[in-house]
């Protein structure tokens, strides 16, 4: 695809701008894009997504509760501090999601109203996630039906979630 601007050059950069419900696409060079002033993204002049997170990084105040300050919070697996993650957007091990996760958490709540993923699933994938979600649904259900004293139906309850436990593990 060429450039929507100057029809020459092929169009590197793919813009999609949605306001109030309209979406407007716009497919652009390098060249032009730097001519309209518009901000690339992974250049010295552009914006990068790092830039935002790490802005969002030092959002919430420290938990008056929590001992420790969160930027001397520190990896026990890897070494890295939470200074060092703020700056560099990535973790050093996986272990630093569960180090971090109290400052973690409520900036994930900001950001994507939850700090449980409940979006699309990729297919391949999705069969034992979605059986997972559906047993977590039920238990839920179970404990409410408990609460209100319907114990026949929590009962029910009880037998679906054990057989697509069984599943799972099956």
């Amino acid at each position: 695809m060429n450039c929507q601007e100057c029809g020459k050059r092929p169009a590197t950069l793919h813009f999609t701008k949605i306001v109030n419900g309209e979406k407007a696409e716009l497919h652009i060079c390098e060249t032009c894009a730097r001519e309209k002033g518009e901000l690339i993204p992974g250049t010295s002049s552009g914006f990068s997504i790092h830039n935002l997170l790490s802005g969002l990084l030092d959002f919430e105040p420290p938990n008056p509760n929590s001992m420790a300050k969160p930027h001397a919070v520190k990896c026990d697996t890897c070494g890295m501090t939470y200074t060092q993650f703020s700056k560099i957007g990535r973790f050093g091990c996986s272990h630093c999601y569960k180090q971090f996760s109290e400052r973690l958490d409520p900036l994930l709540k900001r950001v994507h109203g939850n700090t449980v993923h409940v979006g699309k699933v990729p297919k391949r994938a999705g069969g034992r996630l979605k059986t997972k979600r559906e047993i977590d649904r039920l238990k839920k259900e179970m404990q409410g039906r408990i609460e209100r004293e319907d114990f026949e139906t929590a009962a029910q309850l009880r037998d679906r979630i054990r057989e697509l436990e069984k599943e799972m593990s099956g």
